[in-house]
This record gives C-alpha cells, sequence and structure tokens, in this order.
C-alpha cells in the first residue's frame, strides 16, 4: 500500500491506522529477520496508531496522520536510541527531536523503527553497519545499497509506506535504485539538518523514501523549510510551480557515462530517455568537463569533513568508555573498538588531507574543483530543466563482493556525487529490471530548489 492509498482509506473510514500498523508490524516480525532492514522496532507503534485513530474520529485532519514511518538511525527521535548503527554509540538516547522528526510529528505520521545503515553513514552498501548488513528485498543474497540501505529495503518490501534517509553521496538515491523504490536528495538547505549526525556538514542533506513519486514529493513537502536551528537551511521559493503539461528539456552528459558501466544499465538508460522523448520531452547532449573529477574531489572534501566531525566521539565528550591506563589509551581504545574499519579509514584519509603540507596540495585543490562543478551546473541549467544519468553504474552486487576493495565501492558513487557537491536536487526512480530481476534506477539533476521538476518528469516516467 502506498501512502496517498492509505490515507484516502482512513478518511473514508475503510481502514484504521491501527489495523495498518498491525499488518506492518506483523510482515516485519515475518521478513526483518532475513532482510534486517530494521534496527529496531518500536514497541509503542500501536500505542501510536491508536492515538492516531482517535484524533481522526476528534476530527483532526493532518497530512500524515496514522501513516506508519521508517527513520534512518542517524535521525534524533526524542527519548529513543540512535545509534548511527555504530557501537560507539549503541547505547545513546536521543534527548531532543531532530527537526524532521517534530514536522513528521506534527503532520500525525507514526514511527514504526529505526532503520539500519552504513555506520556513521560511511558505504554505499549496508554492510558496514556493526550490527550486520541489510539484505535486498529482491535478492536476499545481495546489498541492499547505502548508506540508508535499512529506510529503501523497508519500503521495498512494504515493511513501512515511507522513510526518511540521508544522502551525503547519494545514499538516498543508490539504495532507492538497488531496492527499485523513489529517492529524493533535496537541495541543500532545503531540509534541516538540526538533530541528524553528521558525516560531511556541506554535503549531508535528508531526504525521502516512497513506492511512488506523490509519497516521496508528500513527505518532502512537511519535512522543508527554514529552520532557526540549523544556519544552512533556507527559506524556499514560494512563487516556483511547473505546468503539468510542459515539456522538459533534459540533457544528458555523454562524456560521463563511464565506459565502466554496466551493458544492461546503459541500455536501460537509453531506453527509459526514449520513453521519456516519445511523450514530448527533449532530449539533448550536455558537456560537463569537470564532472570526471568529480569522484576524487568528494572522496578528498568528504572524509576531511567527517573526520571532524568524529573527533568528538573519545569517550569523554560524546560515545562509549573504554579505560586505557592513559588518557591517550582511553582515547585510542575508545576509538580503535567502537568504530569499525570503514569510519577508521575514513577518518585516517580526512585527518590526511588536512594534515600541514598536505592541505594545499589535496583538500585546497578538491575546494577549487568543487567550485568549478558547481559553475557548471549553473550554466547548463540555464539551457537545460533536467540533467539525467543512471543512478548507479551497476545493479545490486553480491554481499561480500566488493568488500576487500575499497575503491571498488567508492567508484559505485561516481553518478550520484556529482549532486552533493553542487548542492542541486536529484532523484532517483525505478526504471525496470534487469535479466536477473535486479531493480534499474535512473536519476535526474534539477537547479537548486527546482524539486518540483524532478517531481513532474518522475511522474512522467511513471506513466509511460
Amino acid at each position: 500500500m502506498i501512502i496517498i492509498e492509505a490515507l484516502k482509506k482512513m478518511k473514508a473510514g475503510e481502514l484504521s491506522s491501527e489495523k495498518l500498523v498491525q499488518d506492518l508490524l506483523a510482515k516485519i516480525e515475518q521478513e526483518n529477520p532475513k532482510l534486517n532492514a530494521y534496527l529496531e522496532v518500536f514497541a509503542d507503534a500501536l500505542k501510536q496508531a491508536r492515538a492516531a485513530d482517535k484524533a481522526r474520529q476528534a476530527g483532526e485532519d493532518l497530512p500524515l496522520l496514522g501513516i506508519p514511518l521508517a527513520i534512518k538511525d542517524n535521525i534524533l527521535i526524542g527519548g529513543r536510541i540512535a545509534s548511527a548503527a555504530s557501537k560507539m554509540l549503541e547505547n545513546y538516547h536521543a534527548s531532543y527531536d531532530a527537526t524532521v522528526i517534530k514536522r513528521l510529528k506534527a503532520a500525525g505520521a507514526i514511527f514504526l523503527g529505526r532503520t539500519n545503515m552504513d555506520e556513521f553513514a560511511m558505504g554505499g552498501s549496508t554492510e558496514n553497519s556493526a550490527f550486520g548488513s541489510t539484505k535486498n528485498p529482491h535478492d536476499s543474497t545481495r546489498v541492499a545499497g547505502g548508506s540508508s540501505g535499512g529506510s529503501a529495503a523497508a519500503v521495498a518490501a512494504g515493511l513501512a509506506l515511507g522513510a526518511l534517509g540521508s544522502d551525503t553521496g547519494g545514499s538516498i538515491r543508490q539504495p532507492a535504485s538497488f531496492c527499485g523504490v523513489v529517492g529524493l536528495k533535496p537541495t541543500y538547505g532545503a531540509v534541516s539538518r538540526f538533530g541528524v549526525m553528521a558525516m560531511a556538514s556541506s554535503l549531508d542533506q535528508i531526504g525521502s523514501f516512497g513506492r511512488t513519486v506523490a509519497d516521496a514529493e508528500l513527505l518532502f513537502n512537511i519535512i522543508k523549510g527554514k529552520d532557526a536551528l540549523d544556519s544552512t537551511s533556507a527559506e524556499l521559493p514560494s512563487t516556483l510551480s511547473v505546468d503539468g503539461t510542459k515539456k522538459l528539456t533534459i540533457g544528458v552528459p555523454e562524456n560521463y557515462l563511464i565506459t565502466g558501466i554496466n551493458p544492461e544499465v546503459l541500455a536501460n538508460f537509453r531506453v527509459s530517455l526514449a520513453k521519456l522523448e516519445q511523450v514530448g520531452h527533449t532530449i539533448t547532449t550536455i558537456n560537463l568537463p569537470s564532472l570526471k573529477y568529480a569522484l576524487a574531489c568528494y572522496y578528498i572534501i568528504m572524509p576531511a569533513e567527517a573526520s571532524t566531525n568524529l573527533a568528538r566521539y573519545d569517550g569523554v565528550r560524546y560515545g562509549a568508555y573504554e579505560a586505557g591506563d592513559s588518557l591517550f589509551a582511553d582515547y585510542a581504545q575508545t576509538r580503535g573498538r567502537n568504530f569499525g574499519v570503514e569510519v577508521k579509514r575514513r577518518i585516517m584519509l580526512g585527518t590526511y588531507v588536512l594534515s600541514a603540507g598536505y592541505y594545499d596540495a589535496y583538500y585546497g585543490r578538491a575546494v577549487a574543483v568543487r567550485q568549478l562543478i558547481q559553475a557548471e551546473f549553473a550554466k547548463t541549467f540555464a539551457q537545460v530543466d533536467l540533467i539525467a544519468l543512471p543512478t548507479a553504474p551497476t545493479t545490486a552486487w553480491p554481499i561480500g563482493e566488493k568488500t576487500a576493495d575499497p575503491l571498488q565501492m567508492y567508484l559505485e558513487d561516481i553518478f550520484t556525487v556529482p549532486a552533493n557537491l553542487a548542492g542541486v536536487p536529484a532523484i532517483s526512480l525505478p526504471s525496470g529490471r534487469d535479466s536477473a530481476g535486479l531493480p534499474f534506477g535512473l536519476q535526474f539533476f534539477a537547479p537548486h530548489f527546482r524539486e518540483d521538476l524532478l517531481f513532474m518528469i518522475g511522474r512522467s516516467l511513471e506513466e509511460v
């Protein structure tokens, strides 16, 4: 069931939130041991549902009243554990609600549980979770994608009607692609990050998962907007609207369709664009020469910011504590035992590129390249409405296939990281299956704060 359908049935008195949640909990009990999408299912989910039903009977008509959602484990819900899938925060209980959670609560949403993820959002497969990897609902021998793999798998498997995730370099869009659902990364600043554990503060953005474009759009419209508690959040333009019958010009950066892309992925990309062309949209070739540096640029800036953000987890100020025979030993044992391998790798890489003698050679250059990429996007969006790329160069791979080779894992982000570097919104849309029955994802980028164009092209693709 999708959110829009459930709301209609509840308003018509054909469905109660309690019955909806009961059915979901039964399905979670059956499926989650196999998928590991949820790290925790909240014991009061039915109580929340009954309260929603009473509110509706009393005349309340909130936009998400009684709708059960899944929340990524790095988003704070007051009083509940938020571990970021790390041993470092295994027993941490949030003392307040993230702004996105406040807005969902005000809209009447129900929280089913917290979903699995790569530890501190560092990874592209949810294999880096300290609590086991999430399996793909379409093939349990394969990854669900990451770092928001638990949220994507929960929605795809019908264990939640929608979900929130975070996207630093593709962590909503790539698992959405692998699991066959819609995943939205909004414009940087369109959604408050207050109460969300930071990995790379200039790249992170909170977004939504849904089974349809309409569901992802509904969730976005509720969580978006300026927040006084987040200085990076922005006032969204209120006058932007798009004629639903308008035909869009879609640019394809052929120079960025790398030779390493899976042939089936590329063929699906071409077919999907041809369908859009048949209904009147214009497909044109564009050139974004700086995109070839995007992945290298990202894997300098992101670890640099991550190493800085994770410095606070030392066992004294934040996180678990491991006693040593000196203050340094306390730090070393706490971080050594409670951070996973990938987190340690990125901390070391980030510290290196920020160190004296290497800052200008690496970090300074990466910042300059980022500015070049941003300028190229701005120039290109003066000529086209949207930019299209595959979401990922492959479909979901077998669990364990890439864990021994981090560079191969990093290459999976090649089509998603440009959106985060440029700060523009992007969406991943389901676009069929490969010969093994695994989902493809088609990705679109839009100018800043033009999520409306993404929803428009998404609806157009759903209709063809």
